[in-house]
């Protein structure tokens, strides 16, 4: 049982005091000393104990309640000094509603080295840890109201639209050089994901100025290499974002949402960048274009979008009532943690690619998604060359035909949501967890429409064949690749929970070669080749990846078992 205090002080049964203001402390929730154990287990992430619900978010200073009498400062009603609440109130503090998402989300904040440690019963009774308070604390992310985090996830996918729209709406120039979320994820890690992510975004968008105004390809080149590189900013850390505040089933959505304009804006950038090139405006206005969309997306974005790694939100917290308390003992979990960049350096610079080596499933996965990506930026040469130079249309009607694969990218998102919310939320129900393997059946669909608009695309490119069925293949172009690399994302996240941070940079790094890598054969296979078998030869190579998703599966939960990093 615990006691009521006027000082706003309570006394459970354990002798341990708390401090229990409104909002901010589960008051009744108190454990005795013989479900503190129980309660670290069920929170105990390898190993390593967040001690959730049954923790008092702030603790006071262990000691009698005369010595907490003396100590403490006039308080509100709610137990603390006055002015501490209303300041805590402004931030957006809310509650895990899932613990599974907690785990992932906490682990990944955590050194991994914690892992070997089992410290559950200590935390628990450490008066001076800040955790989340209980479920309904209205501090976690993961309890922003439905319509913030729809929000937050519309404005993120706009941001991202931005800079994957300028990776292609120069490539009649040049070749994408962005997309290197394995530098930008650590700094999210340690600093939230708001700094690192508008950071690197104000970076892209002042690299567009020089671009403009290059009298030389030197210029665009370096300048455009150097905003790509902080334009992987959004693509590193917006998925971690969503994470944060979405549960399995929404999260399957939101990233969805998320995945489409990753994929729509390098697909728009040629039909807008063609006809920009075409007009009087000239080619220079494709990055006064790319700066005005930068710089409109970019300021909601920085109104809108909130801090939302949960450990950067509890240390944030913990500072604040160590200041109001004149209690320098009070910090939270991640405090315990000295930033050690050996660490970072191992675990998202040498661990991805030992992972890489040593697990099939990654290796596997990453290499039939590396291939999809690096086709989709193979379009933007292919494309060019069946509609313009071998129909003869010009380069802003020829640019048209990728609207094919923006309503193909559409068709898969919906797919997907659909997916979701049956057959995935279904088993979620039933049995509270579901495995990695569901994420493939999705991708096995993928992976069967994306040959078939290939070969389609391949025998209707005859100019004498009229251009409407070459344009309709674009739109299963569209939905394979969508479902194929969104799907083959979550198949990865999902097996390898908390080393999925580094199995994600392991998988970006290499499919990021590709996709800068295709464009460089692409015009001189198709010229040599011709269209038809240069397609079908991608296609030949898209239907020998094809059993991979069938492989996993069927014999996934197998594999995972030998998996020394798989959760």
């Amino acid at each position: 049982m615990a006691e009521g205090y006027e000082d706003g002080i309570t006394r459970t049964s354990s002798g341990r005091q708390t401090y229990a203001p409104d909002g901010l402390s589960s008051v009744g929730h108190s454990t005795s000393g013989q479900e503190a154990p129980e309660q670290s287990r069920a929170a105990s992430i390898s190993g390593t104990t967040t001690a959730h619900s049954t923790r008092s978010s702030i603790s006071g200073p262990r000691g009698s309640k005369e010595d907490n009498d003396q100590d403490q400062k006039p308080k509100n009603k709610t137990g603390l000094p006055a002015g501490l609440t209303a300041g805590l109130n402004e931030e957006n503090f809310s509650s895990a509603a899932d613990v599974e998402m907690q785990r992932e989300r906490t682990n990944r904040s955590l050194n991994e080295k914690d892992d070997e440690k089992d410290e559950g019963e200590e935390e628990e009774n450490d008066p001076n840890l800040v955790d989340w308070d209980g479920p309904d604390d209205p501090g976690n992310p993961m309890n922003f109201p439905a319509w913030k985090k729809w929000l937050i996830t519309v404005v993120a996918g706009l941001m991202t639209f931005s800079v994957t729209f300028a990776s292609s709406v120069f490539s009649t120039a040049t070749t994408p050089t962005s997309k290197r979320p394995i530098v930008w994820s650590p700094f999210s890690e340690l600093f939230g994901r708001k700094l690192p992510l508008f950071i690197g975004f104000f970076i892209f968008a002042i690299f567009q100025i020089p671009v403009a105004v290059a009298q030389n390809l030197e210029t665009i080149f370096i300048c455009r290499f150097l905003g790509g590189f902080a334009a992987s900013a959004p693509l590193g850390i917006v998925g971690g974002l969503l994470a944060d505040i979405f549960g399995p089933i929404d999260r399957g959505i939101a990233v969805a949402v998320f995945a489409s304009a990753t994929f729509v804006g390098p697909v728009a950038g040629p039909i807008v960048g063609g006809f920009i090139t075409m007009s009087h405006l000239g080619w220079r206005w494709t990055a006064w274009i790319t700066l005005i969309m930068a710089g409109f997306f970019g300021l909601i974005g920085f109104v809108v979008i909130p801090e939302t790694l949960a450990p950067v939100l509890l240390s944030r917290r913990a500072k604040k009532i160590r200041f109001a308390t004149k209690n320098w003992a009070v910090h939270a979990k991640a405090d315990e943690n000295e930033v050690n960049m050996k660490e970072l350096a191992h675990r998202y610079l040498l661990k991805p690619f030992q992972m890489l080596a040593m697990e099939p499933i990654l290796l596997l996965v990453t290499l039939y998604m590396g291939f999809i990506y690096g086709f989709l930026y193979l379009c933007f040469e292919a494309y060019p060359i069946a509609f313009q130079q071998e129909r003869g249309w010009n380069a802003g009607v020829g640019a048209l035909p990728f609207a094919a694969i923006i309503v193909g990218v559409a068709f898969g998102s919906i797919f997907i949501c659909f997916f979701t919310k049956t057959r995935f939320a279904r088993k979620m129900k039933e049995h509270g967890e579901v495995v990695p393997e569901e994420r493939m059946i999705p991708m096995i669909v993928g992976g069967a429409l994306l040959p078939i608009g290939m070969f389609w695309f391949a025998w209707t490119s005859n100019p004498n064949i009229l251009w409407v069925p070459q344009v309709i293949s674009g739109a299963f172009i569209g939905a394979g690749v969508l479902l194929v690399f969104l799907q083959g994302l979550n198949y990865i996240i999902d097996v390898y929970k908390v080393n999925a941070n580094s199995a994600i940079a392991a998988n970006t790094f290499f499919r990021s070669w590709l996709g800068a890598g295709f464009p460089m054969f692409a015009t001189s296979m198709f010229n040599t080749l011709g269209v038809p078998w240069a397609m079908s030869l991608l296609g030949f190579l898209t239907l020998a990846l094809f059993p991979v998703p069938i492989l996993f599966f069927i014999y996934g939960e197998k594999i995972r078992k030998l998996s020394k990093f798989s959760a």
